[in-house]
């Protein structure tokens, strides 16, 4: 075996590791934040994995059939049993696969428990999939998740995450919000739900938003990049078109608003900062805001804001009051 070779076996056998760790029921963010380490130390790495999930998935077409066979494999004498099987591959992608299959088959017979993902006040955290998805959670989110062989869903309860869904045709990748349905196959776009409120904005791709089973009604929309959905709780449907990198923003501390009310605006807030505002009467929360907030220190927010608006700050018992200057 040359040396060419035997240095693709590793990266194979490496990849096939990969995906078995991140099948785990107890995987976390360090092994994501490893993973996407290993990716970006090699081109060859993510090509590596790329085939891992597809000699995986060959695997999963036909794993019924593979399941009977080894039973029956089991039952008969060791000097008759066969010494191949037909679902894997010559060479040393063999060895691979039925590596693999040793690694990850549990997970494939067991039915798979959802992972939950949560972050707190002011805290912001990326997550890798086993799938090699990527999720970036901003403050106060909770979403869990849950692989089979045949869809990819995520429960979005409260929060806004940002998906970059790896493309694979036979696992739709789904998240539920607020009473709908986002499918994707493999594309970037932003989710935001907060108390009945939802927000779909595509940035990559195309997306598909519908009702739930479980919703009254709603029209279901079909999303390119720059466009974006909002669903009020009361069922009221709006589709615009945005730039997209605005609602990716918060993932490097800057918060774009368009016509944005005051009290949406203060809601933001208060979910990165420990200190609470308030706002002093519901006609003030009305006042729209356009402009772009950088969440560095919580005074200086307050001072920008002062500037956007005609409002200034005083002390309260939660924090801060807004009042009209």
């Amino acid at each position: 075996m040359t040396s060419m070779a035997t240095d693709e076996d590793g990266v194979m056998a490496a990849a096939s590791a990969w995906l078995a760790r991140l099948q785990r029921d107890d995987v976390t963010e360090r092994d994501g934040l490893d993973f996407e380490a290993w990716l970006a130390a090699a081109p060859a790495n993510r090509s590596a994995y790329q085939r891992t999930l597809a000699l995986w998935h060959e695997f999963e077409t036909c794993a019924d059939g593979v399941l009977a066979e080894l039973a029956v494999d089991a039952r008969r004498p060791a000097s008759r049993r066969a010494p191949t099987r037909r679902w894997l591959v010559a060479g040393g992608a063999s060895a691979m696969a039925a590596g693999l299959a040793v690694a990850v088959l549990p997970s494939l017979l067991a039915p798979p428990e959802p992972a939950t993902y949560a972050t707190g006040k002011g805290q912001h955290r990326k997550v890798t999939l086993p799938d090699g998805s990527v999720v970036d959670l901003n403050a106060e989110t909770r979403l869990s998740v849950s692989f089979s062989r045949s869809a990819r869903r995520v429960e979005l309860a409260d929060g806004q995450a940002i998906f970059d869904v790896t493309h694979d045709e036979r696992r739709p990748f789904t998240v539920e919000a607020s009473g709908r349905i986002v499918r994707v196959v493999g594309t970037q776009f932003d989710v935001r739900s907060r108390q009945g409120d939802l927000r779909v904005t595509v940035a990559h791709g195309k997306v598909q938003v519908r009702p739930s089973a479980t919703a009254a009604s709603g029209r279901t929309f079909l999303l390119t990049p720059g466009q974006r959905l909002e669903i009020g709780r009361t069922g009221v449907e709006t589709l615009q078109t945005v730039d997209p990198q605005e609602a990716l923003d918060w993932r490097t501390g800057r918060l774009v608003y368009r016509a944005e009310p005051l009290a949406n605006v203060v809601a933001d807030l208060n979910r990165q900062f420990v200190e609470q505002i308030e706002i002093s009467d519901p006609a003030l929360g009305e006042m729209p805001i356009t402009g772009v907030i950088v969440l560095d220190d919580q005074a200086a927010v307050m001072a920008r804001l002062s500037l956007m608006l005609p409002i200034r700050s005083v002390p309260s018992q939660r924090g801060l009051l807004l009042l009209r200057k």
